[in-house]
């Protein structure tokens, strides 16, 4: 019978297994190793661009805020001259108004009676002023209810005062100011 050695054959057989475990098995590395690289660069590359876009708008924010504000700021410009427009077109449409109230004034004070101060707050007229006696300051009152410039004549206060050895009565008045034009319907 013939001796045939099947060990080498069997011995190059492994070796070239091994041999060929190892190749695969370094190519499964290096494959892994590239995929992870470009993983990795893929991944830093999109959020490289997600920062960037990000930083764009954050631009954008800040600079729609810096309108914003400017907006705001005309806006508050704009409310600011329109009431200035307004002002300026009550005083020119009431001037003769204030011409008139003061007319009416002088003409419903009765003789005796004397104004320290003449306040004008919308329509509401406050007078302080002082008069010889009580009749006086009735006799104002009924002028005032009389007058179709004025309304709702309130004395608020009556106090005695001693000037130059005279005695006076100082008081307080309220009268609720009207136009007549306007009351009737005219204007």
């Amino acid at each position: 019978m013939a001796r045939i050695n099947l060990l080498p054959w069997r011995e190059e057989i492994r070796k070239e297994r091994k041999q060929r475990f190892i190749a695969a098995w370094c190519v499964t590395l290096v494959v892994g190793v590239v995929l992870v690289f470009m993983g990795d660069l893929y991944i830093s590359n999109s959020i490289s661009y997600q920062q960037s876009r990000n930083q764009y708008l954050q631009n954008e924010l800040t600079l729609l805020n810096t309108r914003i504000i400017e907006i705001k700021d005309l806006k508050t410009r704009k409310e600011q001259l329109l009431e200035r427009m307004q002002v300026i077109q009550n005083l020119q449409g009431n001037r003769p108004v204030i011409v008139r109230i003061f007319d009416q004034v002088a003409r419903v004070v009765p003789e005796g009676v004397y104004f320290k101060e003449i306040t004008l707050d919308g329509n509401r007229l406050s007078l302080v002023g002082i008069a010889e006696s009580n009749n006086r300051i009735s006799a104002l009152m009924r002028n005032f209810d009389n007058s179709e410039w004025f309304t709702e004549p309130n004395l608020t206060a009556v106090r005695k005062v001693s000037e130059k050895s005279q005695r006076w009565n100082e008081f307080d008045l309220t009268v609720k100011q009207i136009n007549p034009a306007q009351a009737k319907g005219g204007l």
